[in-house]
């Protein structure tokens, strides 16, 4: 499998299971922001928002969630 297989796998889970994915993402983002300075939120946001975009689940899910 390439790499073009697995992303479009991941593309096709991500249609079937936005909640999930949601889900992960957050999870994820919060992890991360939990380990690193908070100077660094914005830039993690900006990722998982992209991560959003790329999967076609769109961004600005939770513009203002920890503000």
């Amino acid at each position: 499998m390439g790499f073009d297989d697995a992303l479009n796998k991941a593309k096709d889970f991500a249609n079937d299971n936005p909640d999930k994915v949601n889900q992960g993402l957050d999870g994820a983002t919060d992890q991360i922001k939990e380990r690193t300075p908070d100077n660094i939120d914005g830039h993690v946001d900006s990722g998982a928002d992209a991560a959003r975009d790329h999967f076609g689940l769109g961004g600005d899910q939770d513009e203002n969630k920890g503000n």
